[in-house]
């Protein structure tokens, strides 16, 4: 229970440290561009502590779910004093208000980096150069699911096997549709109940295809409840070296591939978040929590607490670099009050100044930011609500890793 406790705290720890990190890359690019810093806090609601270095006050809020960075003249809305005019923000020039603004993100991304080099050398990383293709490990039968945890008996090689598919094949495409990994087979299969399908297969260089009638059975989703889902009874054989130690140097490189991998699947982790909605609800109220849907910091940092409980500090570690990349993508969607919603308003009036010149009109001067502020509280909102129902799932019905 000790160990648990001091991954939750340890984890909770790991996230402050993410959003002052995520902070400081605003400070220090504008600091770097000559901008003035007012305020550099982490949490919000009632100051506990501060201390004033020059010209910015650093200090501590009471709720540590977030931090702010306070940069003079951040809208054409935010007065400044004569004093601090040169160095608005809104004064600078758009590629360096631009570069502030990403200055968080870039932060994050290099952090979850490092992170992620230290755990590939010291314990070793998903291979990133490892085959992923599907290779069969046995056929099996299929049947209908009874429980959370059991199948129906069943006896047989399945339809995969029947229709000739062997151990060792390499699955190489789907209906023509070439597949990364057995998860991609396996969940296109689930939405096909009682349709044929054609597996591509290479079987020791010999390129050959298979019709596969897909069982229809019955699975539970998310929300805990049967449904109609296909199988085929395959089974995927072991990836050679899925994990990896490398030495120092050839870390780098693996290190980089792997950022790359890891921040594509939080792209589609994003994009798939508000599908991933309603079964986070219902998990609220009794139904069964997807191991993959969103999570808040009280989720994340119990299962933090799991895996140093285990001592499987390797997996700790690459799910802190995970947050990282995960508040660097998050902070990039182009609405406000988010960091792309600030770069997106940038952006524009580039544009727009770009069409006046050519009609011979000045620069139309700093967007007006009162325009946006029903969208920005119409998000804020949203985000503060879904925020809130997943924090409320996270403390009746968490993610737990081990049962």
């Amino acid at each position: 229970m000790a160990a648990y406790l001091l991954g939750v705290l340890l984890f909770a720890l790991g996230i402050a440290v993410t959003i002052a990190l995520h902070e400081l890359g605003h400070l220090l690019t504008a600091r770097a561009f000559g901008m003035r810093v007012r305020r550099y806090f982490i949490g919000f609601g009632p100051k506990v502590w501060s201390i004033r270095k020059g010209q910015t006050e650093y200090g501590l809020n009471a709720v540590p779910l977030g931090g702010f960075c306070d940069i003079a003249g951040m809208t054409a809305q935010d007065e400044v004093t004569p004093e601090e005019a040169p160095h608005a923000m809104v004064n600078k020039p758009w590629w360096q208000r631009v570069i502030v603004l990403l200055g968080g993100v870039f932060m994050n991304v290099v952090v979850g980096f490092m992170i992620l080099y230290l755990v590939a050398v010291f314990s070793g990383i998903p291979n990133p150069y490892a085959d992923t293709t599907p290779k069969v490990g046995k056929t099996l039968c299929v049947s209908d699911q009874i429980s959370q945890t059991e199948v129906a008996d069943c006896s047989g090689v399945g339809p995969a096997g029947d229709a000739g598919v062997l151990p060792g094949d390499r699955i190489l495409t789907l209906d023509g549709e070439e597949l990364a990994t057995f998860t991609e087979l396996r969940d296109t299969v689930l939405g096909m109940p009682g349709e044929t399908v054609t597996l591509t297969v290479d079987r020791e260089g010999q390129i050959r295809d298979i019709d596969i009638q897909v069982a229809a059975v019955e699975r539970l989703n998310p929300q805990g409840e049967m449904v109609a889902a296909g199988a085929i009874g395959l089974s995927n054989a072991p990836v050679v070296d899925a994990i990896k130690q490398f030495g120092p140097l050839e870390a780098v490189p693996a290190t980089a591939r792997f950022t790359g991998q890891t921040l594509d699947a939080t792209v589609d982790a994003l994009f798939a978040m508000p599908a991933k909605i309603p079964g986070v609800v219902a998990s609220i109220f009794g139904a069964e929590r997807d191991m993959e849907g969103p999570m808040s910091v009280v989720g994340a940092s119990r299962v933090g607490g799991e895996l140093v409980e285990r001592s499987l500090w390797s997996m700790f570690f690459m799910m802190l670099a995970s947050l990282n990349f995960f508040l660097a993508l998050f902070n990039i969607v182009p609405l406000p009050p988010l960091d792309g919603g600030h770069i997106a308003v940038v952006l524009y009036e580039k544009i727009r100044d770009f069409f006046r010149r050519l009609r011979g009109l000045p620069a139309g001067g700093p967007a007006d930011y009162t325009k946006l502020m029903p969208i920005t509280m119409a998000v804020a909102a949203l985000m503060l609500g879904l925020g809130s129902v997943i924090i409320v799932a996270d403390v009746v019905n968490p993610i737990r890793l081990f049962g």
